[in-house]
């Protein structure tokens, strides 16, 4: 037990740690403008896959050309195909006031199937996809070293509540989520503020896909986000619909994680216990925490 806390106080365990957040960070802020303006938006983990996919593919295509840079342009689109999934979301939930939790759904399915249908054709493997050259840089001093979606999602959270808290657009996106009906009356387009919340989320889901694929590793490979999205959905609610409360709930679980990792080098529990264990305590949170602050209108097409 006291090897274990040795491993827990090292540079290693806290940069394993911060790793475990980023992704679980971005994709809940991306659920946050969705959820708060009243669209449920539960593809959130096959957004993760598109932009994981979009990223590697044409960061490794435009390796020879562009080198360095290629990264950059794979983030770029990794964060577009996200946004354009989301949007095909909010099309048919929004548009068409379908069930919104079926098309989060069948996003999510999508995600499971397309990958590897598109890698075999590009590839001839439908389980990853070739290694980049130029994955994107790390900043940092030793072990501390991150790719850069890992300062842009803690800058994120603060720009997410300043957005949220002390603008009109923020406003007028926590009202359509609360009170559409009135928003509308004073003359708030609601459906254009839940297309610009389901599509925002869109772009930081598949922006967290980029990190996993080319920010952290050099490959897409199949399953990468591992439900990620899945417990950056618990890590909202447990948050409260709040950037702060977000942001303690993904340091939580990506703790959580981290010492899934470190303890799955060790013999002091099953493997199968800790590889669980971020998503056992991912339920209980849930159990304890419930749906008490979800917006209002959270689900509820609206019919004006």
């Amino acid at each position: 037990m006291e090897g274990l806390f040795a491993q827990l106080l090292t540079t290693a365990f806290l940069a394993t740690f911060i790793r475990s957040v980023v992704p679980l960070l971005l994709t809940a802020l991306g659920g946050l403008f969705s959820e708060r303006s009243g669209v449920v938006n539960i593809a959130l983990d096959g957004l993760i896959i598109f932009g994981a996919l979009a990223g590697a593919i044409v960061t490794y295509t435009l390796d020879p050309t562009l080198g360095a840079l290629a990264p950059w342009v794979g983030w770029l689109a990794g964060a577009l195909v996200g946004g354009l999934i989301a949007w095909i979301h909010a099309v048919v939930s929004i548009k068409y006031r379908a069930d919104q939790v079926i098309s989060g759904t069948a996003i999510n399915l999508l995600a499971t199937g397309v990958p590897s249908v598109i890698l075999q054709a590009l590839y001839g493997t439908s389980t990853e996809s070739p290694k980049v050259a130029h994955p994107l840089p790390l900043w940092g001093v030793g072990e501390l070293r991150f790719s850069p979606p890992v300062y842009f999602a803690f800058v994120a959270v603060a720009v997410t509540w300043y957005v949220l808290y002390r603008t009109p657009y923020g406003l007028r996106l926590r009202a359509t989520g609360e009170h559409p009906g009135a928003a509308a009356s004073m003359g708030v387009n609601v459906r254009r503020m839940r297309y610009s919340g389901v599509i925002l989320s869109g772009l930081l889901a598949g922006t967290a896909g980029v990190f996993l694929s080319v920010g952290n590793l050099d490959a897409f490979v199949r399953n990468i986000s591992a439900g990620l999205g899945f417990i950056a959905l618990a890590a909202l609610i447990f948050g409260q619909w709040k950037p702060l409360g977000v942001l303690g709930a993904t340091v939580l679980f990506g703790f959580l994680q981290a010492i899934s990792i470190t303890l799955g080098g060790t013999d002091l529990l099953p493997p199968t216990l800790v590889a669980a264990l971020p998503y056992l305590i991912t339920i209980i949170a849930l159990i304890f925490t419930g749906r008490s602050a979800a917006p209002r209108a959270l689900g509820k097409p609206f019919e004006g």
